[in-house]
């Protein structure tokens, strides 16, 4: 029977694979990548020649069953995506829910990703936290946040560079300018930080600089009375 093997990959620092990782690139008959040139890239570096086949935002349902057939014909297969885990924020849901309906076996690996350095460096309660991902760029994206408003949890956010300042201010006019929150941005990369304080603090930290790379915002939880 056929095994898809679900691969997280570095999210900047290529050290950041496991050993488990790499020995599996190796073995797969193929792998499935959200975008084949940075997957290339990264098996380039590992000294690694594999057929690669693409599953990307814009082509995932139209490739479904291609990919379906391609796997039931193999002994093992990898997915990954650009960086992180497939399937948080990133392709990877509908080809594991079809794998599931065709009884081919899932076994997801350990690995990088984003949110979970970003939380424990946030200085923020880790115990309890959501996890919202992407806001919609426009529509519903108001209503998503009034959804938060009485979220008691850590909440913890992914933020293009070019929307974090419309970001923090939303979730200040929402939240409180007096929550506290942090931005963390190219995580393990050379260039790392993180900035920590009030959502008013970060508003003024964040205005009028041009980030780069990839945003985590952390929001406190609505505080108890």
């Amino acid at each position: 029977m056929p095994k898809l093997y679900i691969i997280p990959t570095p999210i900047g620092n290529l050290e950041d694979i496991t050993l488990r990782a790499v020995r599996l690139l190796k073995e797969v008959d193929f792998v499935i990548a959200e975008d084949t040139r940075v997957t290339g890239n990264l098996l380039r570096h590992l000294q690694i020649e594999k057929k690669i086949f693409s599953n990307h935002l814009h082509n995932e349902h139209q490739s479904l069953q291609f990919l379906i057939e391609k796997i039931k014909a193999a002994t093992s297969v990898a997915l990954t995506s650009d960086a992180g885990t497939p399937g948080i924020s990133d392709p990877g849901f509908l080809l594991v829910r079809e794998c599931l309906v065709q009884d081919i076996e899932i076994e997801t690996l350990p690995g990088a990703t984003a949110f979970v350095p970003a939380l424990v460096n946030s200085g923020l309660p880790c115990e309890r936290f959501t996890f919202e991902g992407f806001l919609p760029q426009k529509k519903g994206r108001q209503t998503k946040i009034k959804n938060l408003v009485n979220e008691d949890r850590t909440m913890i956010f992914y933020e293009s560079p070019h929307r974090i300042l419309k970001a923090l201010t939303e979730f200040a006019e929402y939240f409180g300018y007096k929550r506290k929150a942090s931005v963390s941005r190219e995580i393990t990369k050379k260039f790392e930080e993180t900035k920590r304080g009030t959502l008013e603090e970060l508003i003024a930290i964040v205005a009028g600089k041009e980030l780069k790379g990839e945003i985590v915002i952390v929001v406190e939880g609505k505080p108890k009375d």
